[in-house]
């Protein structure tokens, strides 16, 4: 199945969003918006990825 992680189009087997994220090797910490909605940590487990969708993994930066 065909999804966009960060604007990177890839190619998945996984409909798991957990088992996706874990596949790309985010670093935490991380959070996670699916076609433009955050998820929650505590749903990440719950979340089924369709064809198209679209991650955003988002690390906090520093800066001043």
């Amino acid at each position: 199945m065909n999804i966009t992680i960060n604007g990177e189009l890839l190619n998945v087997t996984s409909h798991a969003l957990l088992e996706i994220v874990k596949n790309v090797d985010a670093m935490t910490p991380y959070a996670v918006a699916v076609n433009g909605e955050f998820i929650p940590q505590s749903r990440h487990s719950h979340v089924v990825i369709n064809e198209g969708d679209s991650i955003e993994l988002l690390s906090p930066i520093q800066g001043g």
